[in-house]
């Protein structure tokens, strides 16, 4: 099957995240419907596996829900067969097993290797089939998309031999407007000037170690800037609760929160801090840097890609470095100020647009490819 660039194309995506995922590759799913409703490519079809429709968002009429009730493996076998028969190509968004079912060209993202990080207690269960399925996904897929030159290169070092397949494009940031947020949940937000801190608490994330470099603040300057987290409660949390807890009253807890909240959590803050130990992107960071707030963060994985010379680096594995940029951050007006300028700046660097721009690239080129030349077309009835 050979198409041409004014050919009308029919693309499957895995689109279970934007549903069933509140963060990170939820985001991910969300903000790519989004960006392709905007775009007008009106020869492209879409149709969207998911086990329920994600309805927040007005997608037009390119797009089509195709829901299938099926717990795991058996959605990826059914939606991989349906997917041979109606679409062009394939963007696997959010698992490694539908490509080993699929017969049409497949893109797959990527979006960390922390799972072979032992040292990071990745999720024991997503580990254990994340190891026992990349290898043969990115063998299948006609074209691999690395959310961050960190994730390329570990993930080339890991197949070399697949490594020419890689494409880095580095994700976007769009919060709504401070109007969504409800009374009742604006209620909750404490008042400006906290450290703020966003991640699902799991082992990875670092706060332990944060708290840590927190308690050695000045007494009068943790009782101006409590620590304020935001995260709903992941795997192995205990040590993380336990650290938290121990600050009493110095730490608010808010657990999950509504974009908009989060969007006014970000406005808030006096400094965003995101000590992680490794990330595939850091979209918070990039998320605090839109909504104008001064950044501290790591210096090591993809973080520094994110925040370039915006930012303040600490070294995450040392509780008296992430102490010291504390200190720098909260207790100088002007660097707060010049941080936010930078970071602000540095921002609109990056856009769900050109994600989006860059894995349709990705896909249309896979409908190209020679295994695009062996499938069958597909089939024009209505898939809803």
């Amino acid at each position: 099957m050979s198409l041409s660039p004014a050919s009308n194309l029919t693309i499957g995506i895995d689109a279970r995240a934007a549903a069933e995922v509140p963060a990170g590759r939820g985001r991910v799913v969300r903000e790519l419907l989004r960006a392709l409703t905007r775009r007008e490519d009106l020869n492209v079809r879409y149709v969207l596996y998911a086990r329920e429709a994600w309805l927040d968002a007005p997608l037009d009429e390119r797009f089509r829900w195709r829901l299938v009730s099926a717990r795991d493996p058996l959605w990826h076998l059914l939606v991989a067969r349906c997917a041979n028969r109606h679409c062009h190509a394939f963007l696997s968004s959010n698992s490694y097993l539908t490509p080993l079912f699929l017969r049409i060209p497949t893109v797959t993202i990527v979006y960390d290797l922390v799972t072979f990080e032992r040292s990071m207690r990745p999720n024991s269960r997503s580990a254990l089939i994340e190891r026992a399925t990349l290898s043969l996904a990115v063998r299948r897929s006609a074209a691999v998309i690395a959310i961050s030159n960190a994730t390329a290169e570990a993930l080339n070092r890991r197949l070399p031999t697949e490594a020419g397949k890689t494409i880095v494009a580095p994700l976007g940031a769009t919060l709504p407007p401070i109007a969504d947020l409800l009374a009742e949940e604006a209620a909750r937000l404490p008042a400006p000037g906290f450290v703020l801190a966003v991640g699902t608490l799991e082992p990875r994330k670092n706060l332990p170690r944060l708290v840590e470099a927190y308690a050695t603040l000045a007494p009068d300057l943790q009782r101006r800037h409590p620590l304020v987290v935001v995260g709903a409660v992941g795997w192995e949390a205990e040590r993380t609760l336990e650290a938290l807890r121990s600050l009493q009253d110095r730490c608010v807890m808010l657990g999950y929160v509504s974009d908009a909240a989060l969007s006014e959590l970000y406005r808030r803050c006096a400094v965003f801090c995101y000590p992680s130990l490794g990330e595939g992107f850091g979209l918070p960071v990039l998320e605090a840097m839109t909504s104008g707030a001064p950044v501290i963060t790591s210096n090591l994985s993809s973080l520094p890609e994110v925040g370039g010379e915006a930012v303040e680096y600490v070294d995450p594995y040392d509780a008296g470095s992430i102490a010291a940029g504390l200190r720098r951050v909260l207790c100088d007006e002007d660097h707060r100020r010049r941080l936010a300028e930078l970071g602000l700046a540095r921002s609109k660097q990056f856009s769900w647009r050109r994600f989006a721009q860059m894995t349709l690239d990705a896909l249309r080129r896979a409908a190209q490819s020679p295994q695009a030349q062996s499938c069958d077309r597909p089939e024009s009835r209505d898939v809803r």
